[in-house]
């Protein structure tokens, strides 16, 4: 089965489909999050860029399906979902949760020299060999709330609406879950180049951590740091997305 440059599917949301496009980007959300996380990412880089922002089970329209549990296996289906696509230059975007995702979807494609992206970019997130014993999967929801609020990475008006945060918070934990469950041997490397951005003051990614990343690519390597925490890129979009920019015009180039 292929997927035309202008659908949309259950896993693959594109906000504004345009057969003109030259090269690719797709977005991996954060723990929690979902594809609308990426709308603004979509205006700046439409048209001429096919922005694909990926749909997880468990949340928005897909909230009655059972969250992936298991980051494996979530990239398994990312990366079959992905081959379905029309061969374009790439580049992944990944934030926190999705910097790992797009980390192990691009290892698989690579694998199965099935378009893989021409680059990486890991936002928010540690080198997938650093451990850290956490454990906000287990909290109750309370304790789960209070992670969201350290990471200032959720609309103030959800923490308002008790019902909403409730429903959110099946997928918040089933992310957790998968990623916190997460190992990565030091010598899983992908082919392709990784930058990677991260905020000075992030509570969950210190810069030697996010400097980690060095060690999981045969590509070219380099750190952007923004002020600000674990959401920086939500003060910073414009440099953020020239930073994108960047790499898709790379990713064009080399193609």
């Amino acid at each position: 089965m292929v997927t035309k440059d202008d659908a949309s599917t259950d896993w693959i949301r594109r906000y504004h489909p345009s057969g003109a496009s030259t090269a690719r980007l797709i977005c991996f959300p954060h723990a929690g999050g979902s594809a609308s996380f990426f709308h603004p990412v979509s205006v700046r880089f439409s048209p001429g860029i096919d922005v694909i922002a990926l749909q997880y089970p468990g949340r928005q329209d897909r909230r009655r399906e059972p969250c992936i549990e298991d980051i494996g296996a979530l990239a398994d289906a990312l990366a079959k979902e992905i081959q379905t696509l029309s061969d374009k230059p790439t580049v992944f975007f990944g934030h926190s949760m999705g910097s790992v995702l797009a980390f192990e979807t691009a290892l698989r494609l690579e694998r199965q020299n099935a378009n893989p992206p021409r680059a990486v970019i890991a936002s928010g997130r540690r080198g997938p060999s650093t451990r850290r014993d956490e454990q906000v999967h287990k909290r109750d929801d309370n304790g789960i709330i209070s992670e969201l609020r350290l990471l200032n990475g959720t609309d103030s008006a959800v923490f308002g609406d008790d019902e909403l945060l409730r429903m959110a918070l099946p997928a918040i934990r089933g992310d957790y879950t998968a990623i916190e469950t997460y190992a990565c041997e030091p010598d899983r490397r992908v082919r392709c180049p990784i930058t990677v951005l991260t905020g000075d003051s992030d509570p969950r990614t210190t810069l030697d951590e996010a400097d980690a990343w060095r060690e999981h690519t045969e590509g070219a390597f380099r750190v952007k740091v923004f002020p600000g925490g674990h959401f920086f890129l939500a003060d910073h979009q414009a440099e953020v997305n020239s930073e994108i920019a960047r790499e898709l015009e790379a990713a064009r180039s080399a193609a």
